[in-house]
């Protein structure tokens, strides 16, 4: 069964779906959805690249900014990393390979665990990781089982790979995570949802629900005629659930986004995009299940949902800024170690250029860091916070 079919199914079925419901199906539907069916969508020959399909020196920088974490939290014997989403797993590959090398102490101390529900990208960490899973310095968050998995009605969501309460000191590392979780779209006529007429897919709206108008009144946004707004209420939920969880520790969130004064500021149709072969587009009905589907993250309610269970929201950075603030720590060493002939040096110049300009990717993705028991004097001393930019 195609995914559209299995969308068709559905709307017969139970009648109209709200557009998250769609979302999930898009992206999540086992065997059919973007990311439940393949582990093909990232870098050149897929749909998108992340930073760290860039070059091996975003986790490099991101290692250098753990080691100061875990002293900040007083190199304790254990700490764990805790990945949301993390793809192919280039990332912690780099991660661990670098601190291995040059944060030894970190590297003795660390446990890395991948948080990722999808089958195929589950199999892709795997193979790319064999080392430190064989090792027992890496491992996957436990998912649903099977039987779980088939007595549900609903697909399986990132978000189920839900964090355990933690008694370790824990740093959550979320690159471009957010972003793809479901969201629900509200305009001045309620809840937009997707029906099926005459053998053709409509949108139509119902009344938003209470829960939905608190969170728009919460952050100011009514949605004037032709408008529409995102409601990331999951986002905001598993956020909670990632600062509840933690005892001590740090949440880094990469992603592009925007704050609430932002919001206010235009975007009049919602900022949600997909995501295919390299192109983006508005339309999230073209080829279900063959694109991504993304939405910007509300920088403001994850800071929100972070500082009501006692962790301490940090300054919105761009991604400029925090890895400038990392790399000027010790002159971009970390970029440029392994560097022998001039031509090699002329490559990765152009890499991090990619990184932190705004002609890359330096100003559309933005860096949250939140911390929960940890000394502010040590929290103020660590390099990727040295350069504020606007509270969210």
């Amino acid at each position: 069964m195609s995914l559209r079919r299995r969308i068709e199914q559905e709307l017969r079925q139970r009648g109209p779906m709200p557009f998250s419901r769609y979302m999930e199906l898009c992206l999540y539907e086992p065997g059919l959805g973007y990311y439940a069916r393949r582990a093909s969508q990232f870098g050149r020959a897929g749909d998108f690249y992340t930073s760290s399909d860039v070059q091996a020196v975003f986790g490099r920088l991101l290692a250098r900014q753990f080691d100061e974490m875990w002293r900040a939290l007083g190199s304790p014997e254990q700490i764990e990393v805790l990945e949301l989403g993390p793809g192919r797993g280039l990332f912690a590959q780099d991660v661990l390979d670098w601190s291995e090398k040059k944060f030894p102490q970190f590297f003795q101390a660390v446990h890395y665990e991948l948080a990722e529900n999808s089958p195929a990208l589950r199999e892709r960490l795997q193979a790319t990781l064999p080392r430190h899973f064989q090792s027992g310095k890496a491992s996957l968050s436990p998912s649903p089982s099977a039987a779980e998995a088939a007595n549900r009605k609903d697909v399986s969501v990132p978000t189920e790979v839900v964090p355990s309460p933690r008694s370790s000191p824990t740093i959550v590392f979320a690159n471009e995570f957010f972003d793809a979780l479901p969201v629900e779209v509200v305009g001045s006529k309620g809840k937009l949802s997707i029906d099926v007429r005459n053998e053709r897919w409509v949108e139509t709206w119902a009344p938003a629900s209470a829960k939905e108008l608190e969170f728009l009144d919460r952050y100011s946004v009514h949605p004037e005629p032709g408008e529409r707004v995102e409601v990331p209420w999951l986002a905001h939920q598993y956020m909670a659930g990632v600062a509840q969880s933690l005892e001590r520790g740090f949440v880094i969130v990469v992603d592009y986004g925007y704050t609430r004064n932002e919001q206010l500021q235009g975007r009049h149709r919602g900022t949600v995009m997909t995501y295919r072969r390299h192109s983006a587009s508005p339309n999230p009905y073209e080829a279900p299940g063959e694109q991504d589907i993304t939405c910007h993250v509300n920088f403001t309610a994850l800071a929100s949902a972070a500082e009501q269970h006692g962790m301490h929201a940090h300054q919105l950075l761009t991604q400029s800024q925090f890895l400038i603030g990392i790399g000027e720590s010790n002159q971009f060493a970390d970029a440029f170690d392994e560097c022998r002939l001039p031509e090699e040096r002329a490559k990765v110049a152009l890499q991090l250029k990619h990184l932190v300009t705004p002609a890359g990717l330096g100003e559309t993705f933005h860096v949250l860091v939140a911390s929960k028991g940890v000394d502010a004097a040590s929290v103020d001393e660590l390099s990727g916070l040295r350069f504020g930019r606007r509270q969210v």
